[in-house]
């Protein structure tokens, strides 16, 4: 229920994903959920994209799942690029109840997202 009633309020939203198999199966799901509270609660909400998250680039599971994100959905949905790296302060971040531009606002993953997403996401709250 939270998840839809944050969609019900929400304008647009960005759809955060790691680089792994079973995130892009919840993935589908919440398009899903997207498309349903778009139908019957808020039609004027908006995909902005995919921001892809804690991406270990250098591996072969990481490229090959963007590969497959990007064919599945690059078509319809913005695939935001520069991927934000998998950090353990994202993790601490998390931990702590902040968000990364709160916890490490010059941090790699923080000023990955920023880059990424062109400002979209540049808050500290």
């Amino acid at each position: 229920m939270t998840t839809i009633n944050a969609l019900a309020a929400a304008d647009r939203v960005i759809v955060p994903v790691q680089p792994e198999y079973l995130s892009v199966v919840g993935m589908t799901q919440l398009f899903d959920t997207v498309a349903l509270v778009k139908k019957q609660l808020n039609p004027a909400l908006k995909v902005e994209g995919v921001l892809i998250t804690l991406a270990n680039m250098r591996t072969n599971l990481a490229r090959n799942t963007l590969e497959i994100i990007k064919q599945a959905y690059g078509g319809g949905v913005k695939i935001f690029p520069h991927p934000s790296p998998y950090s353990t302060k994202v993790k601490e971040a998390s931990a702590s109840g902040k968000s990364i531009f709160a916890y490490d606002p010059r941090g790699a993953a923080a000023c990955a997202r920023r880059r990424s997403t062109g400002g979209l996401l540049n808050t500290a709250s």
